[in-house]
């Protein structure tokens, strides 16, 4: 945990993706840090779990879906009566292997979620500050992937879609900074992370032990990612530490892409 506490008092937080993995690690760190805490997903169970550890709301919100972004926001907005901060972290992983083999099916479901979903979350993010009572602007972060900075031979339609959201962030942060809103909008490029995704990936494989010390050892620094690494990095952009950040990419990868 970065030092400091309460740096998110007073401020009202939208995480999608935010039943499991590093969007549950960044709703926990939000709350620690003083936000009131909504949590978005698909997954009822885990969301309404995690929000009820948390003191926190729950929405179910399909990210793919204009109307249900319409009816969080909306509801947030009457019931918080504001909205500081939205994380567009919700995503998949796609599984179409490499440019022969991916189909136009898996390219269109990954761009769905991936892309399309951080479009509306930007898109109604930027709405919903801009009626804020005495509006102070806020934070958009907006989750990417190392695959959205270099290229990765075998899964070409979710580096596409990651990379779509890096260069999505930087047109929507000087989109709000030439309007003056005071709203900001960064990206965030994880490698790596041990979260129920990875360790999805990792059991399908064909020698899971092997792959996992592979990806732990592609880290200079030695290990996969924690959910924590990324939350410490989301709340840094989120906050006011990072008041004059916009339109840029921040990696936690462990120096893979220093190479």
């Amino acid at each position: 945990m970065a030092a400091g506490r309460d740096r998110l008092a007073g401020k009202t937080a939208l995480i999608t993706g935010g039943a499991s993995g590093i969007g549950k690690a960044i709703a926990e760190t939000f709350t620690e840090q003083g936000a009131s805490v909504v949590i978005a997903d698909i997954d009822d169970e885990r969301g309404l779990a995690v929000a009820d550890a948390l003191s926190a709301r729950f929405e179910r919100l399909d990210v793919r879906d204009e109307d249900a972004w319409r009816r969080v926001t909306g509801g947030i907005m009457d019931a918080l009566g504001r909205l500081d901060i939205v994380v567009n972290n919700a995503g998949t992983g796609g599984s179409g292997g490499s440019i022969e083999d991916a189909g136009v099916d898996d390219w269109d479901r990954v761009m769905d979620i991936n892309a399309k979903g951080v479009f509306l979350g930007c898109k109604h993010g930027v709405a919903a500050m801009k009626r804020n009572a005495n509006p102070t602007g806020g934070s958009i972060v907006n989750m990417s992937s190392i695959a959205g900075l270099v290229g990765a031979p075998a899964i070409p339609v979710y580096s596409a879609s990651k990379g779509a959201v890096r260069l999505l962030t930087k047109s929507v942060a000087l989109h709000c900074a030439r309007k003056g809103y005071g709203i900001r909008c960064n990206s965030v490029h994880p490698s790596y992370t041990d979260t129920p995704m990875v360790d999805r990936m990792v059991d399908g494989h064909h020698n899971p032990e092997r792959l996992r010390q592979a990806i732990e050892a592609a880290a200079p620094l030695g290990r996969l990612g924690a959910p924590a690494d990324v939350a410490g990095a989301v709340l840094y952009l989120a906050s006011d530490d990072s008041a004059f950040v916009t339109g840029t990419e921040l990696t936690v990868d462990g120096g893979i892409v220093a190479m």
